[in-house]
């Protein structure tokens, strides 16, 4: 028999029909059986034999039927409440809205996870990314010795094109006395390709006789501000936390928290997902529930899922901190007004009281 156990140890007590024992239970993660009623205190061992754990009494101490079966129906309902196996979710509060259906994991291979991660598509350019672009010139100098030409570069004969260039909001890279190149929506090739284009049609390069196949273009981006994700914390009623980064292409789940320090005081480790946005409008969205117990304490990788740019790693508050923070901001006006009346009618009772001299007696 498996125990489904998805959020660690618990009592949850699962019967079985012995011909020897009227009833036994099943004890998770300590794998043995015990006798609910009856004179016996044997164990049944499942697998291997560990010291027995019991619920509701001590060793030797009798107890009645109907309090067992009782302590049984209760390990029940917590099993339908909280059971699971494996890495599916049967909480009714995971994902937006409350959904009432239960949300399964996706099946293994559908989405990118810890262990088993995808390459990304080429890089698209856009603004604000920061470019490294170098523009050369090849050339071959004879060697002094042997007159071999010896293949060589160097840079453009005016105003050499190298450093850092931040790509502008219209889409396009300025790169001063070649002017401006658009290169937002395109990969690196082509945007490479793009800026060769661009400075071999210049008049100058041809008035000082540059050949158009001697110009290359080394083109990488040295800041990705274009594609982030972001994880947001709720307030539990006191509005939201959002923290945006920049993706490099290997962050996961775990990495996304780490980088804000981890979860919130007020976080809720149960009620976790990841909203993916669809790249075709009219699609529905994707919601990818974690499993933060499992992922954080137990080493599951199911759930910690390859961070895609535009994801939104959502983090509900907890219940009871919601509720409290709404509780206060609707008593609190009202203790406000009560204050102000005490206050008042303390003020008049302490003039009245000493105030017969205000009225020349």
């Amino acid at each position: 028999m498996v125990a489904p156990n998805l959020f660690g140890p618990s009592p949850l007590l699962f019967m079985a029909q012995s011909s020897e024992f009227r009833s036994v239970a099943w004890t998770p993660h300590l794998n043995e059986f015990r006798p609910f009623c009856g004179n016996s205190s044997r164990t049944v061992p499942v697998g291997s034999i560990t010291p027995t754990m019991t619920f509701g009494r001590r060793e030797g101490l009798p107890m009645s039927c109907g309090r067992q079966w009782g302590i049984v129906g209760i390990g029940l309902c917590l099993l339908s409440l909280f059971g699971g196996t494996g890495c599916y979710h049967t909480r009714p509060e995971v994902g937006p809205r409350g959904a009432s259906a239960p949300i399964a994991v996706p099946p293994p291979g559908t989405v990118p996870v810890e262990l088993d991660k995808i390459m990304l598509p080429p890089y698209v350019i856009e603004a604000p990314d920061q470019l490294l672009i170098e523009v050369i010139q090849r050339t071959s100098v004879p060697d002094p010795v042997t007159k071999v030409p010896t293949p060589q570069t160097q840079r453009l004969p005016v105003q050499p094109i190298s450093g850092p260039f931040q790509v502008r909001l219209d889409g396009t890279v300025g790169l001063g006395f070649w002017g401006g190149v658009p290169v937002a929506g395109l990969t690196m090739e082509q945007a490479a390709e793009a800026i060769r284009k661009h400075v071999i049609a210049n008049p100058v390069l041809r008035d000082l006789g540059t050949k158009p196949e001697s110009i290359v273009v080394i083109l990488d981006v040295l800041a990705y501000n274009s594609k982030r994700y972001y994880v947001i914390f709720d307030g539990g009623g006191f509005g939201e936390q959002v923290i945006s980064f920049p993706i490099t292409g290997s962050e996961t789940v775990l990495d996304a928290i780490s980088n804000v320090g981890g979860i919130s005081d007020v976080g809720s480790k149960r009620n976790m997902w990841v909203a993916r946005r669809t790249p075709h409008a009219g699609q529905p969205w994707q919601i990818l529930p974690i499993d933060w117990v499992g992922l954080s304490q137990h080493g599951q990788t199911c759930t910690n899922y390859q961070v895609m740019p535009g994801d939104r790693i959502y983090v509900k508050a907890q219940k009871l901190v919601t509720i409290d923070r709404t509780l206060t901001r609707i008593f609190a006006p009202i203790e406000r007004v009560f204050g102000i009346t005490l206050l008042g009618a303390s003020t008049v009772n302490q003039i009245t009281g000493r105030g017969n001299g205000f009225n020349g007696n």
